[in-house]
């Protein structure tokens, strides 16, 4: 969810008013993939290397996803949606990890809309500790077993991965389970996302052939 703080620096505000902006165009997306048929939607809010950002950004970052955690998921339980958690909680503040946690559990028998936020996430990280727990359990290194410790384990892997604010690169997600996803790039900053935008990214994918490294 890239262009939160460039967003509001257009705007001559400060970049924490950018990532409040940025919840409020997670709240219309999350919205719009249910209201479109969307099965499964991952967001990226916040990896294992922004903890190198300025302390007082990442502290209004800890105390948005809490905030989030506290009013709109609990709505979204209630939606039937299926609330998930990619990246080691543990490193968060005690009382952000439980609101999260609670989340989680109370959502986990939901059938709706997976609803999957990468918070303290990195791919490699990820890819790392799937690959301890096998070792933990003596369990011999597959394309399945891995799949079944990953964060993301029972889901299917990313059909579209969405870069927006120009950017072109990856950014350390969902590293093994973007393969074969197809790569779909945006100028829009996240704040500007809405219904809208998710309507042109499900547009572009649905004129992409995909081959899966065969031949049609």
């Amino acid at each position: 969810m890239d262009g939160n703080g460039r967003w509001a620096k257009r705007r001559l505000m400060p970049r924490k008013y950018g990532h409040k902006m940025g919840v409020e165009a997670l709240k219309r997306v999350i919205a719009a993939c249910d209201k479109l048929g969307v099965k499964e939607v991952s967001f990226f809010a916040l990896s294992t290397e922004n903890w190198s950002r300025p302390k007082d950004e990442i502290d209004s970052l800890l105390d948005m996803i809490k905030k989030f955690a506290d009013e709109e998921m609990k709505e979204y339980v209630g939606k039937n949606y299926r609330v998930r958690f990619m990246g080691e909680l543990h490193r968060l503040p005690l009382e952000t990890q439980r609101a999260l946690e609670s989340i989680a559990q109370a959502a986990k028998d939901n059938t709706g809309i997976v609803v999957n936020i990468g918070i303290n996430y990195g791919g490699r990280d990820e890819i790392a500790r799937a690959a301890e727990k096998l070792v933990q359990e003596n369990l011999p290194v597959t394309v399945e077993n891995i799949n079944s410790h990953l964060d993301t384990a029972g889901m299917h892997d990313p059909d579209i991965i969405v870069r927006c604010a120009g950017e072109k690169r990856l950014s350390n997600f969902m590293l093994w389970q973007c393969a074969y996803s197809e790569f779909v790039l945006i100028d829009d900053y996240w704040p500007d996302f809405g219904e809208e935008t998710v309507m042109r990214i499900i547009k572009e994918y649905s004129g992409r052939e995909r081959r899966f490294g065969g031949l049609k």
